[in-house]
């Protein structure tokens, strides 16, 4: 095992990481908290709150020795075991797990770096389940370096998770809104990235690999059903988002699935991520929870009533 792979496998407290177990009821979240360091009191209290089993966080912005000084303790007495992949500043990849985690691997064979390779991806066996926490590079303007290392990342996932796709699941910020009925106002994002043809052909391939969005076949297109909200403008109390945090799971996950939701109530109050956790329960509902209920979303937009924050101005 390379230095850095060891790395990536210890547990919270610095164990060697849980076996691999199979248990039924479990809960799976994704998130990109943009920030553990900065959401650190709002991550904890939202662990305790929603107690998912097994949760794959993007955007740590830490090291593996700071995620451990920092988070370390208060998971462990939480009951998680944590494979992370950070780097200090950006990206930062992790998961934690309360139902086993085994054969990490830190990074995806063949993906391109920027020029070195970034902390973008992680995968574990949790409960039986091969697991992705993914942070997507974000393309930046299309058709430049960044949007060309974007799909070229993409296709090395869509390879990784090609070889066995019936029991993975890849969770996390895909930067990508799958379809039209994924954005507040498709004109909106005209010659943007996120929305291009080429972004949404390298997402459905790993559809086509084998995988399925649980979330769009709970909810309907014609539901507004968004995971990130600008900061800017009043994007979220607008309700003016896109739908880019996913959960793509294989046929045996996906048959499972009782109930997939977005936990809008994540990204209200005060210091929120601009990301709001999907959350996927498997094989039941647990009891007195909001289930697959998703809080109604503010009155829809007037379509090109609009522009993007970054949007160039006149």
């Amino acid at each position: 095992m390379s230095g850095s792979l060891a790395s990536a496998v210890r547990s919270s407290a610095g164990r060697p990481p849980a076996a691999v177990i199979s248990v039924s009821c479990v809960r799976l979240a994704t998130w990109n908290v943009n920030s553990v360091k900065q959401r650190m009191p709002r991550l904890l209290a939202w662990l305790d709150e929603r107690a998912p089993d097994i949760v794959c966080l993007q955007e740590t912005k830490l090291t593996d020795d700071a995620f451990d000084a920092l988070l370390g303790e208060e998971l462990t007495t939480r009951g998680y075991a944590v494979a992370r992949h950070g780097e200090a500043q950006w990206n930062g990849v992790a998961i934690l797990s309360r139902v086993g985690l085994a054969d990490v691997v830190a990074g995806i064979d063949g993906a391109p770096g920027f020029p070195q390779a970034e902390s973008r991806a992680i995968a574990a066996t949790c409960a039986g389940i091969r697991v992705h926490s993914v942070y997507v590079p974000n393309g930046r303007v299309v058709d430049s370096e960044h949007y060309r290392y974007k799909l070229a990342w993409l296709g090395a996932l869509e390879r990784v998770v090609a070889v066995r796709p019936s029991n993975a699941v890849v969770c996390g910020d895909m930067n990508i809104a799958p379809t039209d009925a994924d954005v507040f106002d498709p004109a909106a994002y005209i010659g943007h990235t996120h929305v291009t043809g080429p972004e949404r052909a390298a997402l459905a391939k790993l559809l086509d690999a084998g995988l399925r969005d649980v979330v769009r076949e709970r909810w309907p297109a014609e539901q507004r059903v968004f995971t990130y909200w600008d900061y800017r403008a009043g994007m979220f109390h607008k309700d003016l988002g896109m739908r880019i945090d996913l959960v793509l799971a294989g046929d045996e996950v996906a048959a499972r699935v009782k109930a997939a939701w977005i936990d809008r109530q994540a990204r209200k109050g005060s210091g929120p991520s601009d990301h709001a956790p999907v959350i996927v329960d498997l094989d039941e509902t647990p009891d007195g929870d909001i289930g697959p209920v998703v809080p109604p979303p503010s009155a829809p937009v007037a379509r090109g009533a609009v522009k993007l924050p970054q949007s160039p101005l006149g």
